[in-house]
């Protein structure tokens, strides 16, 4: 063997080899446990009707108000 072909090996490998042993892995797997979501949703639409409702008494009461 050359040294030629001696040096262009030994760049093949030692270009090569980094680069398969930095090999990124993504492992995607279900967990064996299921997922629990705790949702607290509080709705408040009722109550801004009330208010608003109420501020239309108040308003129509005192019109001098503001």
């Amino acid at each position: 063997m050359s040294y030629r072909k001696l040096c262009a090996v030994l760049a093949t490998v030692s270009i090569t080899f980094p680069l398969i042993a930095c090999e990124p892995r993504v492992k995607v797997e279900a967990p064996d446990k299921p997922i629990v979501i705790n949702l607290n949703v509080k709705i408040e639409h009722e109550v801004r009707v009330r208010v608003e409702k109420d501020l239309d008494k108040a308003l129509s009461s005192n019109p001098a108000l503001f």
